[in-house]
């Protein structure tokens, strides 16, 4: 008969691959709850830098703001400048999932008329989209209940879009869709890739690579799209750059790596709520009741994932 202590050295095991400490496994959940607290400012700062500034000009320009300081770290810490050779693949996985992939398709739904509060909602899924991700390029075989209790939130969430759009799912909605899976895709390698790599290190080499692209990209949007600076726009685009894209994956990316994704990855539930208040509080949107149940209905969801998974199988 398997001890209590036993068993939670297993969960510890399956969920990072290593035993955590449990005072290593609380650090970390603490250092991804304040990458959770830092990106659920994401989309009120979006919709700030948006208010004078091309929605594709913040989508690319706040990862060139990123790599500013990204560079700057590489510096004083005298690492490399370029990221291994034989994780290059890796870093280009990364840089599509959350320095293109997110920043565009989220800038671009809530540019077409996606309220925050409805936007959170739909991205509120993303610690279970992660968690389907991480099975599948770990090879772990989890039990039923994580199929059964994915699935049930990604069915909460067809219900609501649908409510929403008069039984039509909005184009808004498809954009939501491929932010999500864009951002669970990054951020499934680069918690793979903080095993090794401090995680700091990781964001500041996807940047990197993504360099070639976003840089001449953002030269040209500057110049061809008339940006208007007001301090709105200026405060919402240095939050995207320097918080959501660059300062926030260095907490997020250690929380992973030392609490286990299983377990540090759950402090991603609080993101919708956070999310709603911010919208509330900084944007006055409203919202009605329904929102909030569809939020509750996809954090009970996601929270079952994260439980279910914390006991798998690596194949």
């Amino acid at each position: 008969m398997r001890t209590k202590s036993s068993a939670i050295v297993h969960e510890q095991v399956a969920s990072s691959g290593s035993i955590k400490r449990p005072d290593s496994a609380g650090l970390g959940t603490a250092l991804a709850a304040v990458g959770v607290l830092a990106f659920s400012g994401s989309m009120p700062a979006t919709v700030y830098a948006m208010r004078g500034l091309d929605p594709f000009l913040v989508a690319i320009g706040r990862a060139v703001l990123a790599l500013v300081v990204a560079a700057g770290f590489l510096l004083i810490a005298r690492a490399p400048l370029l990221p291994p050779r034989r994780d290059l693949g890796s870093y280009v996985v990364i840089a599509l999932g959350v320095v293109f992939g997110f920043p565009v398709f989220s800038g671009l739904a809530l540019y077409g008329g996606a309220s925050t509060s409805h936007s959170a909602v739909i991205i509120g899924l993303l610690p279970a989209a992660t968690a389907v991700f991480a099975v599948l390029r770990a090879g772990e075989r989890p039990r039923a209940a994580f199929w059964l209790a994915s699935g049930l939130g990604a069915l909460s969430i067809t219900v609501f879009t649908l409510s929403r759009g008069g039984g039509h799912v909005a184009t808004a909605d498809l954009l939501l869709v491929l932010a999500l899976g864009s951002a669970a895709v990054g951020y499934t390698e680069g918690a793979r890739l903080t095993r090794t790599t401090p995680g700091w290190r990781v964001i500041s080499y996807a940047l990197v690579v993504a360099a070639p692209l976003t840089v001449p990209l953002t030269v040209w949007l500057a110049l061809t799209t008339e940006p208007v600076l007001t301090g709105e726009s200026v405060a919402g685009f240095l939050y995207t750059g320097l918080i959501s894209m660059y300062l926030g994956f260095i907490p997020w990316y250690a929380g992973l790596a030392q609490g286990g994704i299983a377990r540090a990855g759950q402090t991603q539930l609080a993101q919708p709520l956070l999310t709603l208040s911010w919208a509330v509080l900084l944007l006055g949107e409203p919202f009605d009741p329904w929102t909030i149940v569809a939020a509750m209905a996809v954090l009970v969801c996601v929270a079952a994932t994260q439980r279910t998974r914390a006991g798998v199988i690596r194949a």
